[in-house]
């Protein structure tokens, strides 16, 4: 028989940490072994009792769950699942939270505490399992990625050498479609520095809920040569321009006119998810066929694993991230299986690999004109 997954709860709220401790005990597969109520305690509770899993709110007295993160993830890195607030502040403090390293969050509700976390309780548990099995790395100390521009306002780092690749024509045609879940937000990161401003249009479904893809286009706007933004329905989808789905919504692409264009609407749950990879894929396969790339990153399950399969029939190109550099190698795994994938590489060498494609595809171009 498996051992439990054991979990110490970290939350300043007596109710929180309560009800967070009797939705993991009425598991059969875990149980909350202590709950602290500010980092300070927890961690002498973690030296002592080395939990698998760890429940973190993001804002606490005496050290913010941030802070407590940080150093959590350079000293003693271990699976974290964030327990955020649904508000504009606590999705950028969320978005930190997944940068320092943490492998998912769920948003508790801002009324009806008792009985919205109740309902998160499926969610809650099942990010629990995802994180007890997850690859956590010691999270590096990374330079800063804004500087300050003199007008006070925060700009891009210099770009990585890879981005100051110049594509030209062939990016008007092409667009490159990424599908991530958990683990994804910095996968995507990781992939966007490296493009160049005239990379071809990019449309991204991460599997997040509503309240938290709006900061994570801007964070991902702020480090990027290309612009980063949330999709709209109906408008263009352009050169130099990565749109991300909105949590909760379902994003694919169609064609108007000789123009690609962006389709967001309140369609069902795909895989009982709300954006899914498989809606964004299938669209790609029918619409794009041979002026696709697909890339498929870290996330549990097997969303878009079929639909990346279609895209390769159509003619795409596709890469997918490996075992070893993926939070959680569901997702890849399955696309594998699906025999969906061109290439299967580590996530630092998917876009180089990407711009390589890319140029080369630009210098035929010029040859034949």
């Amino acid at each position: 028989m498996k051992p439990k997954i054991r979990v110490i709860v970290v939350d300043d709220s007596a109710l929180v940490r309560s009800l967070l401790a009797e939705i993991i005990n009425r598991q059969g597969d875990m149980e909350c072994i202590g709950t602290a109520n500010d980092p300070l305690i927890a961690r002498e509770m973690i030296r002592e009792q080395n939990p698998d899993v760890i429940t973190l709110d993001v804002e606490m007295p005496r050290m913010d769950g941030i802070d407590f993160l940080g150093r959590l993830m350079r000293l003693r890195p271990m699976p974290v699942v964030m327990i955020s607030t649904l508000t504009e502040r606590g999705a950028e403090v969320t978005m930190k939270a997944l940068e320092l390293g943490a492998v998912d969050f769920v948003a508790k509700p801002r009324v009806g505490l008792s009985s919205g976390l109740n309902e998160l309780a499926t969610q809650i548990v099942e990010k629990i399992r995802v994180a007890a099995a997850a690859h956590v790395r010691r999270m590096p100390v990374r330079a800063a990625t804004t500087a300050a521009h003199p007008d006070g306002t925060a700009q891009a780092a210099p770009a990585p050498a890879s981005a100051a690749t110049l594509l030209g024509r062939v990016s008007t045609e092409k667009v490159i479609c990424i599908g991530a879940s958990t683990g994804g937000t910095e996968a995507i990161r990781e992939v966007l520095v490296h493009l160049p401003a005239d990379s071809p249009a990019i449309v991204i479904t991460q599997h997040m809920p509503p309240g938290f893809t709006t900061s994570f286009a801007a964070r991902l706007n702020s480090l990027c040569q290309i612009t980063v933004k949330e999709a709209v329905n109906g408008e263009r989808i352009l050169p130099g321009h990565a749109y991300i789905a909105p949590g909760g919504k379902q994003f694919h692409i169609a064609r108007s006119g000789a123009n690609y264009v962006a389709v967001v609407d309140d369609g069902p749950p795909v895989n009982r998810h709300k954006p899914s990879v498989e809606v964004l894929f299938k669209s790609a396969a029918t619409v794009l066929g041979r002026n696709a790339y697909a890339i498929m990153l870290t996330g549990m399950g097997a969303d878009g694993a079929a639909a990346m399969r279609e895209m390769k029939d159509a003619g795409s190109y596709n890469y997918v991230q490996d075992e070893a550099s993926c939070i959680v190698f569901g997702m890849p795994r399955e696309a594998i299986a699906h025999g969906a994938a061109d290439e299967v590489l580590p996530l630092t060498q998917i876009a180089p690999a990407l711009i390589a494609r890319l140029r080369g595809a630009t210098d035929r171009l010029h040859h034949r004109i």
